[in-house]
C-alpha cells in the first residue's frame, strides 16, 4: 500500500503541474510536460507552440517557473528545456483550446469549427472528428449536440489510441460550450490498414536482400581464403627456397670441408713420401759410406798382403 501511494502522490504531483503549466503557458500554446529524472538533476521537457512567450524575456520565464517547481512541487534540482511542436495545426490540445477561446471572445462557434477542419486536412492529417454540445443556439435555445467528420478515424478497442483526443470547454454568455477533437496524424498506420500483398512483397524484398547479403559476404569471405591461400602458398615457396638455399650452403660446405680433408690426406701422404725420401736418401748415404769404408778396407788389406808377399819374395831371394 505504500508504494502504491507513493506513485499516486508522483501522479497527482505531475496532473497538479501540469494545470499550473497550462494556466502560465496559456498563450504559449502549451501542449505537454515530459518528466526525466538523471542522478544529478531532473529535467523537465515542456512542448510548446511558441517557444519565445515560454523563454520570456532574457529567461525570465523560466526562471520564474524553475522557482515555482523546486518550491512548490518537490522536485530537486528543476532543469526546464522547451520543445517546439512541429506542426500546431495537427495537435488536438491546441486546437482545442483555441477554439474554446474565439468561441469566449464572441466569433460562431460554426465558422470556427469549419475552418479549424479545414486547417487540420491541409496540414496532412487522415481523419477528424469535431463534437460541440452545450449552448448553440444562443440565448433561450436549449442545448444540442453537433458533429463534424471528416476521413479516417478510429473510435473503439486498441487502435484508438493512436488517435489524438482533447477535451476543453467554453464559456460565453449564452452558456457552457464543450468541444472534443479528434485527430488521426499522416504518420499513424493502423494496422488493418495495411495491405497483405505488400507486406509479403516487402519481406520477400528482404529476404532476398539478406540472401544477396549472404552470398555477397560469402563471395568477400571465398576471395579472402583465396587469397590467404596465395599467401600461404607464396609463403611456403619462399620458405621453400629458403631452405633450398640453406640445403645448398650446407653443401657447399660439406663440399669444402670434404675437400679440405681431402687436401689434407694429400698433404699427410706428401709429408709421409717425403720422410720416407728423406729415410731413403739417408740409407743410401750411409750404405754408399759403408760401401767406401769397405773398399778402403779391402784396398788397405790388398796392399798390407801385397806388402807382406813382396817381402817374403825378397826373403827367399835373399837366402
Amino acid at each position: 500500500m505504500m508504494i502504491e501511494r507513493t506513485f499516486i502522490k508522483k501522479n497527482m504531483n505531475k496532473i497538479e503541474l501540469e494545470d499550473y503549466l497550462d494556466k502560465k503557458l496559456e498563450r504559449a500554446g502549451f501542449c505537454g510536460i515530459d518528466i526525466i529524472k538523471t542522478p544529478l538533476v531532473t529535467r523537465i521537457v515542456l512542448h510548446v507552440a511558441k517557444p519565445g512567450l515560454a523563454i520570456g524575456k532574457s529567461g525570465a520565464t523560466i526562471k520564474e517557473l524553475t522557482e515555482k517547481i523546486a518550491s512548490d512541487y518537490n522536485i530537486d534540482n528543476p532543469q526546464i528545456e522547451i520543445q517546439e511542436i512541429k506542426n500546431a495545426n495537427l495537435n488536438a490540445r491546441i486546437l482545442a483550446k483555441k477554439m474554446a477561446s474565439m468561441i469566449e471572445r464572441g466569433y460562431a462557434w460554426r465558422s470556427v469549427s469549419y475552418r479549424m477542419i479545414k486547417d487540420i486536412m491541409d496540414s496532412g492529417a487522415q481523419g477528424v472528428e469535431l463534437v460541440v454540445k452545450g449552448k448553440l443556439s444562443g440565448k433561450g435555445g436549449r442545448k444540442r449536440k453537433q458533429r463534424v467528420a471528416i476521413g479516417y478515424l478510429k473510435k473503439r478497442g486498441h487502435q484508438s489510441k493512436y488517435v489524438d483526443k482533447f477535451k476543453a470547454a467554453a464559456y460565453p454568455k449564452a452558456g457552457a460550450i464543450g468541444i472534443t477533437l479528434a485527430i488521426v496524424h499522416p504518420d499513424v498506420i493502423f494496422p488493418d490498414k495495411i495491405d497483405v500483398n505488400e507486406v509479403i512483397a516487402a519481406v520477400k524484398n528482404v529476404a532476398i536482400e539478406a540472401k544477396e547479403q549472404e552470398e555477397a559476404k560469402a563471395e568477400k569471405a571465398k576471395e579472402a581464403s583465396e587469397k590467404k591461400d596465395e599467401e600461404t602458398k607464396t609463403e611456403k615457396k619462399t620458405e621453400h627456397k629458403k631452405e633450398t638455399a640453406k640445403d645448398n650452403v650446407k653443401k657447399e660446405e660439406n663440399v669444402e670441408t670434404k675437400e679440405k680433408s681431402v687436401k689434407k690426406k694429400e698433404e699427410h701422404k706428401e709429408g709421409i713420401v717425403d720422410k720416407i725420401k728423406d729415410a731413403v736418401d739417408d740409407i743410401e748415404e750411409k750404405v754408399e759410406d759403408v760401401a767406401k769404408d769397405i773398399k778402403k778396407k779391402i784396398h788397405s788389406e790388398h796392399k798390407a798382403k801385397n806388402a807382406s808377399e813382396k817381402k817374403e819374395d825378397k826373403k827367399e831371394e835373399k837366402k
